[in-house]
């Protein structure tokens, strides 16, 4: 069971809650009042009747509306990299051998294209020649 003192400290604490909650509630309705007071001489002003007209929203364009959804919706925090605890030897390693995978597909990527070019330059009249 729940000690009393606890439990008198959470009542305390949600009164408090609400006092202030009641408190936020009535300033909110003031300014709601004298907006709509002080909407209503704007408009009686004008047009001389008490009745105001709602404005009319812009339309949006489809570009607009698909960047207004992507906007509300969050996307989720993106995963953090997670760090490689290496020692100083190991990471030289690692790097030498990335370098090499890296120059190995240079080669590669430089033969195909070397290939290709050498096909490509030969025409139909170069085969008929005789050697």
């Amino acid at each position: 069971m729940a000690k009393i003192k606890n439990l008198k400290k959470k009542i305390r604490q949600l009164e408090a809650r609400l006092q202030k909650g009641a408190k936020k509630l009535a300033k909110l309705k003031r300014k709601l009042e004298e907006a709509a007071s002080a909407g209503v001489v704007k408009t009686e002003a004008k047009s001389g009747s008490p009745v105001s007209i709602p404005k009319k929203k812009p339309l949006r364009l489809k570009g607009e509306m698909k960047r207004a959804a992507s906007v509300k919706e969050p996307r989720g925090a993106a995963k953090q990299k997670r760090k490689l605890n290496l020692t100083p030897e190991r990471r030289a390693q690692l790097a030498e051998a990335m370098r090499a995978r890296w120059a190995a597909k240079r080669a590669a990527a430089a033969a195909t294209t070397q290939d290709n070019s050498s096909v490509r330059g030969l025409s139909v009249g170069d085969s008929s020649q005789p050697q």
